[in-house]
């Protein structure tokens, strides 16, 4: 070989040959004798010839089992795949598997294939809005506005779902807003009583609201339902003998507990659209925590904490008794559609410390005991935490991530100097807040605090969406200076807040199909993240 070399090296007309015969092997070959074979150089110039085509790769597959082969593939696949050939193109770029890829990554979930031509395009539309809007949160970049408030009342208590906020106050007053539009006045919701008594009406204790009702409970024991798609009078009106302590609202029908002295009441309208009591359970001590269940189908259940007691309240049963640790008192409650988790105080000689513990609802049986904190846990999110990880705020100031997988702490944060009273999380952020009233957002990916702010009050409600964020700051106490006595109405900063975020201000809908409304001031905030002062403004 190397004597060949050599040799080709000083004829230029063996070169010449050579090329030559390379030049005619990138034409169709021609067969050789049958005792021959075909040169590898001349087979492998052939396959790098991708001008013309790509033999190598064009394997002839029913169309049907192609698409079922390039599923599997993500989206830098699919455009990898795209450029190998015009039928692998053709493939590649599917509608089938656009829209399987938008499906997965939870864009869009309830639209149909039909719906769009192109689904690649969508996916990158909707994926260039998730990037924007995250850039908008970490930078704290959108609008910013301040619910309108009742004159000489306080704010009692605040819920919200899907942007749709509902907040009762010492009037007796319920009132409702829709985040998602910026420019519908809406009425109260009038709750009945006479009105040849105004001011007399009693405080309200609760408000619940999920996306066609909302609920108020009073002092007197009294709860109002309302229809958000029928108008501002209650459809159904109950009342208890005593003082309501706990309401709970399912997230996704019209079902509805109440807790007053040692009986719950689970409501809920039967075939024809009339409220009716479908369960009735005695416990032994009063409840603190009342939650409902989600997706269980025809009968509702329910999970109340009553000091040292937990119980499983299903509609179709009587109380069952889900944990029970004499003095060891549960602090805080949260569900989800098979698990319950809630914290629990130790106390007595024997200090093992504060923990959360975690249920299975269909064994009904402790899956996992979480943390061993000093402080009391004051509140934990289950139902909208990602899978396998739940967050949960603590007297001790910090924020909690847990692993349900390795019963460990996955991650933990100094966030609140008086205690973390309100939190929730998704795929890489986390919103708390504090008993001193700061609002504080982070990225708990990277361990840093993106920003925050403050109002006089401690944060009893937080709720927050891709594009969305509702706190509320609600008193300790609720004293209304009388307008009478001393002519001073309530100060603004002594009422209670409800702010709502907007991180998407250029695709705000500005049609609600609820009567509901929302305030007039708005202010744009666009601040470096370090800053912590209020969104200046002022609101009529």
């Amino acid at each position: 070989m190397v004597a060949g070399l050599l040799e080709g090296a000083g004829a230029p007309a063996a070169r010449a040959a050579r090329q030559d015969a390379v030049s005619r092997s990138r034409s169709p070959p021609a067969r050789e004798g049958a005792g021959g074979g075909e040169q590898l150089v001349d087979q492998l110039i052939r396959d790098l010839n991708e001008m013309d085509d790509v033999p190598f790769f064009d394997i002839q597959l029913p169309y049907e089992l192609a698409i079922n082969i390039f599923q599997y593939l993500d989206r830098k696949d699919l455009g990898r795949c795209a450029q190998v050939s015009k039928t692998w193109k053709v493939i590649a770029e599917d509608e089938v598997l656009w829209y399987r890829l938008c499906q997965q990554e939870g864009h869009l979930p309830e639209s149909s294939i039909s719906d769009y031509s192109c689904w690649k395009l969508i996916l990158q539309e909707c994926r260039a809005k998730e990037h924007m809007l995250r850039t908008n949160w970490k930078n704290r970049k959108g609008a910013v506005s301040e619910l309108e408030h009742i004159p000489d009342a306080v704010l009692c208590d605040v819920h919200s779902h899907d942007g749709v906020v509902i907040a009762g106050y010492t009037s007796g007053d319920v009132r409702v807003w829709d985040t998602r539009t910026w420019d519908y006045i809406a009425p109260f919701l009038e709750s009945e009583y006479e009105e040849d008594e105004p001011g007399m009406q009693p405080y309200v204790s609760f408000v619940r609201i999920n996306s066609s009702l909302a609920v108020a409970a009073y002092e007197d024991g009294f709860l109002n339902i309302w229809d958000l798609r029928t108008g501002k009078y209650p459809i159904h009106r109950f009342e208890h003998d005593a003082r309501i302590q706990a309401l709970a609202l399912s997230q996704e029908d019209a079902t509805v507990a109440t807790a007053s002295a040692f009986d719950v009441v689970m409501l809920c309208p039967n075939e024809e659209g009339y409220w009716q009591i479908a369960a009735e359970f005695e416990v032994q001590k009063l409840v603190d925590y009342l939650e409902i269940v989600p997706d269980t189908g025809r009968y509702p259940v329910a999970v109340a904490t009553a000091g040292d007691l937990v119980y499983l309240l299903k509609a179709e049963d009587s109380a069952r008794t889900l944990h029970y640790v004499y003095g060891q008192p549960v602090t805080c409650l949260d569900v989800s559609s098979n698990q319950a988790a809630f914290g629990v105080k130790s106390l007595g000689w024997v200090y093992e410390g504060n923990k959360i513990l975690v249920y299975s609802l269909e064994a009904e049986r402790c899956l996992s005991k979480l943390g061993n904190a000093l402080g009391d846990f004051t509140c934990v999110n289950l139902r909208d935490s990602p899978p396998n990880l739940m967050v949960s705020g603590n007297m001790d100031r910090r924020v909690r991530i847990h692993d349900l997988r390795t019963d460990k702490i996955a991650l933990s944060l100094s966030a609140h100097q008086l205690g973390v009273s309100a939190v929730q999380m998704d795929d890489w952020k986390i919103v708390s807040g504090g008993e001193e009233g700061l609002v504080s957002v982070w990225d708990y990916r990277m361990n840093q605090k993106l920003w925050e702010v403050h109002s006089r009050h401690p944060v009893r409600h937080l709720s927050f969406n891709s594009h969305s964020l509702i706190t509320a700051n609600v008193p300790y106490e609720r004293v209304v200076r009388s307008a009478d006595l001393d002519g001073f109405s309530t100060h603004r900063r002594h009422r209670g807040l409800i702010h709502a975020y907007e991180f998407a201000v250029d695709q705000l809908a500005f049609q609600s199909a609820l009567p509901i409304c929302r305030s007039s001031c708005v202010t744009t905030i666009h601040v470096r993240p370090e800053r912590t002062a209020e969104p200046s403004g002022s609101c009529g």
